[in-house]
């Protein structure tokens, strides 16, 4: 390969200095969350869920309320669900496991409630909608090991997406909808960044590193601000997703200045106050966009802190302020209330009852739980992120070097190599 897969992409060794990153970490540690992940996440599903469809309501049981144009927050929403099925199935919790997983089933097989359809039936006027959809295939087709998933999601980026591709000679945008006039913004451009540096990941193939390198220097060149904000208001879901994607560039190409907008671009959503308030994470908005813009934060917030290769300062400052949001927003729900254990929009303030509760703010604090069971589990058991491996059938046949140099392509003999580790079709191989 042209591109080096750097270290592999994290291969987990277990180096006195990771150990010693996850040991400062772990300190940080105090409470065990994943109690409180399954008790709002199954109030979430209970009361917003259709669960005959897998698709979600504005509020709970579709109290009042249409669900008829609510589709790209599926996407997060349905997200949740998958956490809670990874964090079951580890626990041993078999069945519960495979209840979450039928609902995502269900959740493919309706088109996660698209009011359009295309070839994919996940086709939609606005460009965002389908990347944010996107997102969430190419991450069911990673926990669920689904190849039907990866090829939807490919299929959708590939014929759907970047048919409305715009390039320049300061890279590449995509326009917000299919209509006339309508220019690129960071909530498009930011997860179809993303979505093609997991597609490189999992393919191999050239073109989408191509892609994901052009999204981000058009983002670089005329959305994103120096000072850390993707976009002007900094929105906490683009501050996150862009620094997803800058964080899955650095691991592909060794490029330190993709890791240094990463943690910019994630640090700002959680220490400047354009973004917080009193030290959490800030309202908003009421509408069923902003109410769910931390859900999708928060899951690529933590896969900062589980980094390895991230800088560990900027690591425990994000550590501190998710575990903080966490512990107030578990202070503020109405326990009593239980399963009608509604989430505010601000996690600092109860739900105010005599407000309709909102969809997007039970998947906002219903993700922020799940995902801080995640970091809390990892950091104390020092295992940390594992960021999928290139395809095998792109790297088979070759042996690359712990720091991910290919060494030798078309080969699997380790004969003439120095005893240590390898890499080969994507595993790690020990010659002694």
């Amino acid at each position: 390969m042209k591109k080096r897969i750097l270290s592999l992409l994290m291969l987990l060794s277990a180096t006195t200095a990771i150990m010693a990153y996850n040991a400062t970490l772990s300190k940080l540690v105090k409470t065990d969350y994943e109690g409180k992940a399954d008790s709002l996440t199954k109030v979430f599903i209970k009361e917003f869920m259709n669960t005959s469809k897998g698709i979600f309501w504005i509020t709970p049981k579709g109290a009042n309320s249409s669900n008829t144009y609510i589709y790209w927050q599926q996407a997060h929403a349905i997200d949740v669900v998958i956490y809670a099925y990874e964090r079951n199935l580890a626990a041993g919790n078999k069945a519960q496991a495979n209840i979450y997983k039928n609902y995502v089933s269900k959740w493919f097989q309706n088109k996660g409630n698209n009011y359009s359809g295309g070839s994919t039936g996940f086709e939609n006027p606005y460009t965002d909608d389908m990347c944010w959809i996107a997102l969430t295939l190419l991450r069911m087709g990673e926990v669920f090991d689904n190849n039907n998933y990866f090829t939807t999601a490919k299929k959708l980026f590939d014929n759907a997406i970047m048919a409305r591709a715009v390039e320049e000679e300061k890279g590449m945008w995509l326009p917000w909808n299919d209509s006339e006039g309508s220019g690129p913004n960071a909530c498009t451009l930011s997860p179809a960044c993303l979505i093609a540096a997991k597609l490189y990941m999992k393919y191999g193939t050239e073109k989408y590193l191509d892609y994901a390198e052009k999204f981000y220097t058009y983002m670089t060149n005329h959305i994103a601000k120096s000072d850390g904000r993707v976009e002007e208001p900094p929105l906490t879901y683009t501050q996150g997703t862009f620094g997803e994607a800058c964080r899955l560039l650095y691991h592909i190409t060794g490029n330190f200045v993709y890791k240094n907008k990463a943690a910019t671009y994630i640090n700002y959503a959680f220490t400047n106050g354009r973004c917080t308030h009193n030290g959490l994470l800030r309202h908003e908005g009421t509408s069923m966009d902003q109410s769910l813009f931390k859900a999708v934060l928060i899951p690529y917030a933590v896969n900062f802190c589980l980094d390895e290769k991230m800088t560990i300062n900027y690591r425990r400052t994000i550590v501190t302020a998710l575990l903080k949001n966490a512990d107030a927003l578990w202070k503020n729900l109405d326990k009593e209330a239980y399963p009608k254990m509604y989430c505010p929009y601000y996690w600092g303030e109860a739900y105010d009852s005599s407000e309709a509760a909102s969809m997007g703010a039970m998947a906002s604090g219903a993700s922020l739980l799940e995902n801080v069971a995640r970091m809390c589990k990892d950091l104390t058991t020092e295992t940390g992120i594992e960021i999928p491996l290139m395809a095998p059938d792109s790297q088979h046949g070759n042996i690359y070097s712990i720091d991910g140099t290919l060494l030798r392509q078309g080969s699997t003999d380790l004969q003439g190599l120095p005893t240590g580790i390898y890499v080969v079709n994507g595993k790690k191989v020990a010659k002694k």
